[in-house]
């Protein structure tokens, strides 16, 4: 097992962190400043385009695609390290095309997409000019078993027709949202792994109402959430990704990167904030001493270094495992990891609001916001119950395994004996 960073791994590291402090952070409250300015949570900061040309100029752009056709074609443990750089702000992933759900949906695209589908959809994808949305959830059954999503998907001659709901659908709000992935049933009497299907659905397709954006805590996204209707929705039947009844195979495939992007940019997150719990803690006084001198401070940014190191190694272990033996036979650590990480950011992001005080959780720190997108995330891509219990299972399976081989070498002996 080797976690040594290859040297363009390294070189990325390097430029990206330069990029980071030479740009993104000093942009952060340009780019707040300029969403307020404009009214609308959802538009796009003229800021953002500046990053974005420059990342670009830089070669920092679509760090995250494995295809050297449409990227660096990086290892998942060479963009590991640099999704954990960007994760550190909330708007340098979008800087360097890296952001989700537009990540997730390109490499869908790019693993099942015909040629017309990457020509249309793609291109503009990873040129930046576009933005998507993914259309799983649903609010009226418990989408984290996703045989259970409920939207139809009827083909009607040359068309697909869509009838149902969705919700927390992210990406859907962004002016520049052109196309929905969308997960629904075509086949509800199949089995149910060969029931669901996905297609491409155009945001300005007639029957396809945004209803409504949902906050986060009270915090709205710059992407969003939404609420989204499908009425009699209809699409060419070219639409449709791959075969009928290979949705639920697409979602895994699309799910495993995805999770240890997510994990990274906590990662990352959890990072800053102990270098804020530090900065903080050194500078503030009580009772006639720097906070940072409390036993119980000390034992917070002690504890966080090692949950951090914990979680960084095991997300690394995931990676080289991905890229080795494949996604599948990761599924054990990608499930751990998508319950570790979050889990591990959210008590150092806490520990930094608690030294924080008042401004903690307040808007004059970024801390509140990590820690209502962190808490989130223990939901997206599946809740952790969700992934403790494929790891359970798989536990089990291999134990119930040992115990039959361990019987059938002693019945064996018994019958030589």
């Amino acid at each position: 097992m080797n976690f040594e960073l290859s040297d363009r791994c390294r070189d990325f590291q390097e430029r990206l962190t330069a990029f980071m402090e030479e740009r993104i952070y000093p942009a952060e409250t340009v780019y707040e400043q300029q969403l307020a300015e404009a009214g609308d949570p959802h538009a796009q900061p003229p800021v953002m385009e500046e990053l974005k040309e420059e990342a670009r100029s830089r070669g920092l752009w679509n760090l995250f695609h494995p295809d050297p056709s449409y990227g660096p074609g990086l290892a998942n443990a060479e963009y590991a390290p640099l999704a954990e750089i960007m994760g550190r702000s909330h708007i340098a992933s979008e800087a360097c095309n890296c952001s989700a759900p537009d990540t997730g949906n390109m490499e869908v695209l790019t693993l099942f997409g015909t040629d017309e589908q990457k020509e249309r959809w793609l291109r503009p994808l990873l040129d930046g000019e576009i933005r998507s949305a993914f259309a799983m959830t649903e609010p009226d059954v418990a989408s984290s078993d996703a045989t259970n999503v409920e939207m139809r998907i009827e083909r009607d001659g040359d068309e697909y027709v869509l009838n149902g709901r969705k919700w927390w659908t992210s990406g859907a709000m962004r002016e520049r949202c052109r196309i929905f992935i969308a997960m629904g049933k075509t086949n509800p009497e199949g089995p149910p792994h060969r029931q669901q299907s996905m297609i491409l659905v155009p945001r300005d397709t007639p029957g396809v109402t945004v209803v409504r954006n949902l906050p986060v805590f009270g915090y709205t996204d710059a992407e969003g959430h939404a609420e989204v209707l499908f009425e009699d929705a209809r699409v060419p039947v070219a639409n449709l990704i791959a075969n009928e009844g290979d949705g639920f195979l697409i979602s895994q495939a699309r799910l495993g990167p995805g999770r240890i992007h997510h994990c990274m940019r906590a990662i990352g997150a959890a990072e800053r904030a102990l270098e804020l719990m530090c900065r903080r803690a050194a500078a503030r006084v009580t009772f006639g001493q720097p906070v940072a001198t409390r036993s119980n401070v000390q034992d917070w940014i002690a504890e966080s270094r090692i949950e951090i190191e914990m979680a960084r190694l095991l997300t690394m272990k995931t990676a080289w495992l991905m890229d080795t033996v494949g996604n599948k036979h990761a599924r054990t650590e990608i499930a751990a990891i998508k319950v570790a990480a979050p889990q591990v950011a959210l008590k150092v992001i806490d520990r930094a609001i608690q030294v924080h005080g008042g401004g903690g959780v307040s808007d004059d720190f970024p801390l509140a916001s990590m820690y209502a997108h962190m808490r989130t995330l223990r939901l997206a891509d599946g809740p952790d119950e969700v992934h403790k219990m494929t790891i359970a299972r798989r536990e089990l399976r291999r134990h119930a395994t040992e115990e039959r081989d361990e019987s059938k070498e002693l019945a064996e002996q018994t019958s030589r004996g």
